[in-house]
């Protein structure tokens, strides 16, 4: 394969770990500023996209080919939650698209080569609810259907689509499929009330073709077996698809918490009641810090701790088979947001009347954690429920792991 265009020379100007957290944290004041404008317009603002770009965010987890970093995906992580700290929807779409950067490797290469070969900032959105109609034809499929949930979808070139192929007397096949934008149509169907920033419309699609170069096999994610494997060898690329994924969609709520704390130290310290006591003096107030700031690092070092578990593994070239621990580290996935939920309710429960005012700056993290709450892979109930299952000696149940 030849090396595509790049406009840039990432490999002198790639940036340490370090930098780009840095740059993450130069950008919370920003986005701050920003977020009644991202809340209103229920986008990103295109400046913000644009920085982020600039600042290489989307590169951190994309291949080297394409200009990319290939750095552990725990500096992806801490990039998105030091953003959610300023706007928690503009943390939610760089982990949604910035992680499909992650995933293009899994794909016959022919696929990452189309998306990037004239311009590798391409970003590229999903929606992998299985809601394709998969009609196999020469070459590849006939692809309809509508799907939701679409986050940044206005900024990219390029969406990944869920559907099912039906084969007779075998379970149904789930597969991705990648489409240009010329083969979709976007309906802004998104009012809601958190998350508004992330712009999550519909997609429809009407009989387009796909080729087969261009859909990815859930089996392959869970097996390792991946089209791409032998053109993307780094280690990062043999991360099973279900554990990094499942963190791009929990991981802004953790930065979200840690913006709604701050909110509430400032407010905090200085608040007398109507009746004349100081909130810093309140015995409900001062432990709703503590457990706050506790559970804030808390998750951090588990988040950190299994990614660290897995990459070691993959380097030591042991195959990633203990099943139990895989579920383990998708149920600690998984109660990620119910957990910000209740803590940053704890927060908002001890502001007092102050805190029902429209213009109380915690209500955005409180409705944007909320809004987190609603994504299929933050039901901790039934992850949990097959985890424990599978400790007392029952069949595994959940191959996204």
């Amino acid at each position: 394969m030849s090396s595509p265009a790049l406009k840039t020379s990432p490999s002198l100007l790639q940036p340490t770990p370090e930098q780009l957290v840095q740059r993450a944290r130069a950008m919370v004041p920003r986005l701050k500023e920003r977020a009644a404008k991202t809340d209103a317009e229920r986008k990103v603002p295109d400046e913000t996209v644009r920085e982020m770009k600039e600042a290489g965010f989307f590169r951190v987890l994309q291949p080297k080919l394409y200009g990319g970093y290939e750095m552990d995906p725990q500096v992806f992580y801490e990039v998105l939650m030091t953003l959610a700290e300023g706007c928690m929807s503009t943390a939610w779409i760089y982990g949604v698209i910035g992680v499909h950067n992650w995933q293009m490797a899994l794909f016959d290469p022919r696929a990452a080569a189309e998306v990037w070969a004239q311009d590798t900032d391409v970003l590229i959105a999903s929606t992998y609810m299985p809601k394709g109609q998969v009609k196999p034809v020469d070459g590849g499929f006939r692809f309809s259907g509508r799907w939701g949930f679409s986050s940044g979808i206005d900024h990219c070139e390029w969406v990944l689509l869920g559907g099912l192929i039906f084969n007779e007397g075998q379970p149904p096949e789930y597969r991705t499929f990648l489409l240009p934008r010329r083969d979709f149509k976007v309906l802004d169907t998104w009012h809601v009330m958190g998350l508004k920033g992330t712009g999550s419309k519909d997609i429809v699609v009407e009989d387009a073709f796909v080729p087969e170069y261009r859909t990815h096999k859930a089996s392959d994610g869970f097996m390792g077996t991946n089209p791409g494997r032998e053109t993307f060898t780094a280690d990062l690329y043999k991360l099973p698809f279900g554990q990094i994924f499942v963190r791009a969609v929990s991981s802004a709520a953790i930065g979200g918490l840690q913006g709604a704390l701050d909110t509430f130290l400032d407010f905090a310290k200085v608040r007398v009641g109507d009746m004349g006591n100081k909130t810093s003096e309140q015995p409900p107030a001062q432990l709703a810090a503590s457990e706050t700031a506790l559970a804030i690092d808390e998750m951090k070092l588990v988040l950190n701790r299994n990614f660290e578990v897995l990459m070691k593994s993959i380097r030591a070239g042991e195959p990633l088979s203990d099943i139990q621990q895989r579920l383990r580290f998708r149920h600690q996935a998984a109660q990620v947001v119910e957990r910000c939920a209740k803590q940053v309710y704890q927060l908002f429960s001890v502001c007092g009347g102050r805190g029902i005012f429209t213009d109380f700056p915690l209500h955005r993290y409180l409705f944007d954690i909320m809004a987190a709450r609603g994504h299929y892979a933050n039901n901790p109930d039934q992850f949990g429920r097959n985890y424990g299952a599978v400790m007392l000696g029952k069949e595994n149940t959940d191959y996204f792991i």
